[in-house]
C-alpha cells in the first residue's frame, strides 16, 4: 500500500439565516448593485444569537463522517481551523469531539485566518502518511458575523458564516498530490482583529474604538490575493509534476469575484472550471473552500479521478494550495 492520504468524505453546513444586500442598504450608504459590482456577493448566510462556530462545526463534521461511511468513534484527530473560536480556550476542536462523540480522538484548532483549511489538510495529511492516525477530521469554520463593524462599509458586506469539513485517511489510488503553504508577516496590518489578545486585552476602550472587529485595508490585500492565487496554483501543481492544462476544476477561496475571474484568467482557466458560490454566502473565511468543495462534490462537477486545485489566501498574510487526485465515487452524475 502507498500509504497515501485522501479524502475519504466531505460535507459542510450552513445556517438557515439569509442576509441579502438590501439588508445594508437600510443601515449604511450602500447599494445592492454598489456590493454585487464590487464583489459579485448577492447574499450570505448568518448564525442566530446563540449559535457557535462548535455548532455549525459540529453539524458539518457529522456530514462528512457519514459521506465517510464512518462513525465518529473512528476518528483520531480533529483539527478545527478558524479564527472565530466558540472561547480563547478551550479549543473549539475538543467542543466538537464532545458534541459527535468522537472518544477516541486528540484535538486542536489553529489560527491562519482564511488559509487556514489548506493549512489543517496539509498538517492532516503528514499524521496519516506518517501513519500516527488513520481517520483525522479536519474543519474549517467561521462565526464571521459576531466580529463585524456594522458602521464599516468596506468589511461588513463581505463576510458570511458557515462551516466545512472533510475526512483525510488512507487512499489506494489518487489522493492529496501537493500542498504548498505561505506567508508574509510583514502584511500583518493588512487583515486583522486588533484586540482581544495579550496586545490590547479588552479593555472599555477597545470596545468603545471598534478594536474587536474585523479591519482590512482593501487596496493591499486585492493587489496581494490576484498575485498570490495564481502564483500558490501553479507552485502546487509543479510539486505534483503537473501544469495548468491537468486541472479539472478549481475550488478557490470565496472573497471576490474579481480576485477569482483574475486568477482564473492567469492560470488560463475557463470559468466552467471554477467553482463559484460567494454570491450566496459571500467570504466565509475559512469555511470558504470546504464548503465549496463539497457543493461542487454533491453537485456532480468533481469526479473520481479528477485533479481539483483548491487555493486561499489570508490574514497573516498567509496564502495555501493543494493539488488533489479525487478519490470519491459519487456525487449526481455519478
Amino acid at each position: 500500500m502507498n500509504n497515501k492520504a485522501g479524502i475519504l468524505g466531505v460535507g459542510s453546513f450552513v445556517p438557515e439565516q439569509v442576509i441579502d444586500n438590501f439588508y445594508f442598504e437600510k443601515i449604511m450608504d450602500t447599494s445592492d448593485e454598489w456590493i454585487k459590482t464590487r464583489t459579485g456577493i448577492s447574499e450570505r448566510r448568518m448564525v442566530n444569537k446563540d449559535e457557535t462556530t462548535s455548532d455549525l462545526s459540529t453539524k458539518a463534521a457529522l456530514n462528512a463522517i457519514k459521506c465517510a461511511n464512518l462513525k465518529p468513534q473512528d476518528i483520531d484527530l480533529i483539527i478545527v481551523a478558524t479564527a472565530t473560536p466558540d472561547m480563547v480556550f478551550p479549543s473549539t476542536a475538543c467542543l466538537v469531539q464532545e458534541n459527535i462523540g468522537a472518544i477516541n480522538a486528540a484535538a486542536f484548532d489553529i489560527s491562519v485566518a482564511c488559509s487556514g483549511f489548506i493549512y489543517a489538510m496539509t498538517i492532516a495529511k503528514q499524521f496519516v502518511e506518517n501513519k500516527t492516525y488513520k481517520k483525522v477530521l479536519v474543519i474549517g469554520a467561521e462565526t464571521l458575523s459576531k466580529v463585524l463593524d456594522y458602521e464599516d462599509r468596506t468589511t461588513a458586506i463581505l463576510f458570511g458564516d458557515g462551516a466545512g469539513a472533510v475526512v483525510i485517511g488512507e487512499v489506494l489510488e489518487g489522493g492529496i498530490l501537493s500542498t504548498y503553504l505561505g506567508s508574509d508577516g510583514k502584511g500583518k496590518d493588512f487583515l486583522n482583529i486588533p484586540a482581544g489578545g495579550s496586545k490590547l486585552p479588552a479593555s472599555k476602550e477597545t470596545v468603545e474604538n471598534r478594536l474587536h472587529t474585523i479591519k482590512m485595508a482593501g487596496n493591499d490585500v486585492y493587489k496581494f490575493a490576484v498575485r498570490i492565487m495564481s502564483e500558490a496554483s501553479l507552485k502546487a501543481l509543479e510539486m505534483a509534476d503537473l501544469n495548468t492544462d491537468s486541472i479539472d476544476y478549481l475550488i478557490p477561496h470565496q472573497a471576490n469575484i474579481r480576485i477569482i475571474e483574475a486568477s482564473a484568467k492567469r492560470l488560463k482557466l475557463n470559468m466552467d472550471k471554477v467553482y463559484v458560490n460567494l454570491d450566496k454566502y459571500g467570504n466565509m473565511s475559512a469555511a470558504s473552500i470546504p464548503v465549496a468543495l463539497d457543493e461542487a462534490f454533491r453537485k456532480g462537477k468533481i469526479h473520481k479521478g479528477d485533479n481539483v486545485v483548491l487555493v486561499g489566501f489570508g490574514g497573516g498574510l498567509t496564502w495555501g494550495s493543494s493539488v488533489i487526485n479525487w478519490s470519491i465515487q459519487g456525487g449526481n452524475n455519478e
